[in-house]
C-alpha cells in the first residue's frame, strides 16, 4: 500500500468558531492538505464525513449543539474508521480521559505551533495507514 502524499490527504476540520476555521483551514492548505470540508457542529461532522470520507478529521472538543466533539469523534470512527486529532484548549482530567476512550490519532491544545499540527498529522496519517493495511 502506497502512503498517502502529503497534499493528497484529505481533512475534515470540525470547529464551531468560524474564525477559528478560517485560520486552521488556511494553514493546512499551506502546509500542503486538501481541507475537505469544515463543520461547525458533531451532526454535521458525521454527515461531510460520510459525504467527503476524509483521511483525516480534525475535531475541537467544544463544540455548538447537543453533540460534542468526543461524540461525534466516537461515531466517526466507528462508523468510517476514520484517525481523528483533537484540536482543542480543553486539557482537564475529565476531558482527557473522555478524549482518550475514543483512541484519537493526536491531542494538540490552542494555541498551536504550524509544526505540531504537520507532525501530529503526519503521524496520524502514517499510524492509521500502517494499522490497515493488509501486509503487516
Amino acid at each position: 500500500m502506497d502512503e498517502i502524499e502529503v497534499n493528497n490527504a484529505k481533512i475534515l476540520v470540525v470547529e464551531d468558531e468560524n474564525i477559528v476555521a478560517l485560520e486552521l483551514k488556511k494553514r493546512l492548505k499551506k502546509l500542503g492538505y486538501q481541507v475537505s470540508s469544515v463543520a461547525s457542529t458533531g451532526k454535521e461532522a458525521i454527515n461531510k464525513a460520510e459525504g467527503f470520507l476524509p483521511d483525516l478529521v480534525i475535531m475541537d472538543i467544544r463544540l455548538k449543539g447537543d453533540m460534542d466533539g468526543i461524540q461525534a469523534a466516537q461515531t466517526i470512527r466507528e462508523r468510517f474508521n476514520i484517525p481523528i486529532i483533537y484540536l482543542t484548549a480543553h486539557s482537564d482530567n475529565e476531558t482527557l480521559k473522555r478524549a482518550k476512550q475514543t483512541e484519537p490519532y493526536g491531542y494538540i491544545l490552542k494555541p498551536f505551533e504550524e509544526d505540531d499540527l504537520r507532525t501530529a498529522i503526519e503521524i496520524a496519517l502514517y499510524k492509521h495507514q500502517m494499522e490497515n493495511s493488509p501486509i503487516k
